[in-house]
């Protein structure tokens, strides 16, 4: 008979088939145990003394060089045990037994490092599914699941952002739907209760929170089909030497104490939407009429700038200070020197009408000796041909 070393060939084959019957046993005891509440709250304290072990791993880049190193020293360390046993130890169950034990330790223990941040992803899922979205994935490593786990941090802070913006576009719905109401529900209630007498100026200001009422429903339906990714384009060209003076005229009659200047270049052309367009100044020169104090003028500029045309609405104001210039561009956002009845939606919506004719707009400061002090919004247009 052969012999390896001076024992049977045939141990080897035995050898293996106990080991992996070993290994089988392990990985059901563990699954049965989990499962067993008493044992539960161990388990968890087991694996939260097994996540504070270092990870030596953490700075190699690739998941597969990992769990090939990780399974090299694990099959290393119980080649060499098993080796020794056959070499010096007579051999027996308990040895085997001790070697498979000690490959399973060391492959936990430089392969913990991988696992921790898929289980802390699963954990953070599961709380994300129930509505908190504060949990974070803690992890140094370079590889697949590091970027992976950066990847869901990022999806998890950009979910809590859309929850709070959904929570505040909620109490903001419904304070600026209740304030008309109520206004206009007093103003009935005292005509209907001989009160007040139904004459123009009562039924004025019934019509006022009327029309504010239906503006805040049409600019609330724009942003619903924005969202909903509806929205009916026409695009032709336009002749701003004819546009932008029909816009000025209506929004002065809007403002009649509020003088608007227009400085446009000739023969100036755009291609877009005219409806969606005139909803872009009109919301602007609204928002400037707003915040210009007393006595105040508002200028509208339009220039040819390489392929597109400059827009800048600027007034007399106190500005919009730097740190809030991104933030006015958003739903409900209103600065606090703002006067009449303005439903904080008239930005956003022409944040999204300049999106949707691929253009940009910014709050920019004004230029060195400008008599427009105050804030000075720029919209850049691709121009027409």
């Amino acid at each position: 008979m052969n012999t390896v070393r001076g024992r049977p060939e045939s141990n080897l084959p035995w050898i293996i088939r106990f080991g992996s019957l070993v290994l089988d046993r392990i990985y059901r005891a563990g699954s049965w145990l989990r499962a067993r509440p008493p044992v539960r709250p161990v388990m968890d304290t087991v694996e939260k003394l097994l996540g504070r072990l270092p990870r030596p791993l953490d700075p190699v880049r690739s998941i597969k060089a990992k769990l090939s190193l990780a399974l090299g020293l694990a099959g290393g360390v119980g080649l060499l045990v098993l080796w020794y046993s056959l070499e010096w130890i007579p051999l027996n169950v308990a040895f085997i037994a001790s070697a498979v034990a000690l490959a399973l330790l060391t492959l936990q223990i430089a392969a913990h490092g991988a696992t921790v941040p898929l289980r802390e992803m699963t954990d953070a899922a599961r709380h994300m599914a129930r509505g908190d979205y504060t949990r974070r994935v803690h992890t140094n490593s370079r590889d697949e699941v590091g970027e992976l786990a950066a990847a869901f941090n990022v999806m998890a802070a950009d979910l809590a952002a859309a929850d709070r913006q959904r929570r505040e576009l909620i109490a903001n719905v419904s304070h600026e739907l209740r304030t008309p109401i109520t206004a206009l529900r007093g103003v009935l209630e005292n005509i209907v209760d001989g009160v007040a007498e139904p004459e123009p100026a009562t039924m004025r200001t019934a019509l006022a929170q009327t029309e504010r009422l239906g503006k805040l429903v049409a600019e609330l339906l724009d942003l619903s089909r924005l969202d909903a990714g509806i929205v009916p384009m026409k695009r032709v060209e336009i002749a701003l030497d004819d546009f932008l003076p029909d816009v000025v005229a209506e929004a002065q009659v809007n403002h009649p104490s509020v003088p608007i200047q227009l400085d446009a270049d000739p023969d100036l052309t755009l291609g877009g939407d005219p409806e969606r367009l005139h909803q872009l100044f009109a919301n602007l020169l609204d928002n400037a009429a707003r915040h210009s104090p007393a006595g105040g003028a508002i200028r509208l500029r339009a220039a040819l700038d390489g392929d597109d045309v400059r827009f800048a609405v600027a007034d007399q104001g106190s500005g919009i200070p730097v740190a809030e210039r991104e933030r006015v561009f958003e739903r409900f956002t209103r600065g606090e020197r703002a006067t009449g009845g303005g439903t904080g939606l008239g930005l956003a919506i022409a944040r999204w009408v300049v999106q949707l004719h691929h253009g940009s707009i910014a709050v920019v400061d004004p230029g060195p000796g400008d008599p427009m002090t105050g804030a000075h919004v720029q919209v850049r247009l691709p121009a027409g041909h």
